[in-house]
């Protein structure tokens, strides 16, 4: 992790990479294009640099992070060394809570079995003519 000098800039794609909150930075930066990203309220370019105290917004659907910049770091580190580049906002981890909580308490989908077999087929054609089988 790099000391904390006003500045200091890193590229928000490698700092998202650096933070761990995307695999690649190939992913990050094509999340930053896709509008999944914004520094400080506003769109953004993966190559816009960053600086300690900034707020970045991320979208991982379906929770959304807010997290404010304590750290830079072009190069990814172990993941304790990752969390200490940002600090995330109360208020945004209450809320990925409380989704969290919707999530679990809602009933599990329904998997899709694929197309009817011949036997379903034929029973639905029936049951739609009205006939007894």
């Amino acid at each position: 992790m790099s000391e904390d000098h006003d500045d200091e800039k890193t590229r928000l794609d490698k700092w998202l990479w650096a933070a761990r909150f995307y695999k690649t930075r190939g992913l990050a930066a094509e999340a930053v294009t896709g509008g999944k990203v914004h520094l400080n309220g506003a769109r953004t370019k993966a190559a816009k640099s960053l600086r300690v105290g900034d707020e970045i917004t991320i979208t991982q659907a379906p929770y959304e992070h807010v997290v404010i910049v304590r750290g830079l770091s072009a190069r990814r580190g172990p993941a304790p060394e990752a969390a200490r580049l940002y600090e995330e906002t109360e208020e945004s981890q209450q809320r990925r809570a409380a989704l969290k909580e919707q999530m679990r308490l809602q009933p599990a989908p329904i998997p899709h079995r694929g197309p009817m077999t011949k036997k379903e087929r034929r029973e639905s054609i029936r049951f739609k003519r009205g006939e007894r089988w």
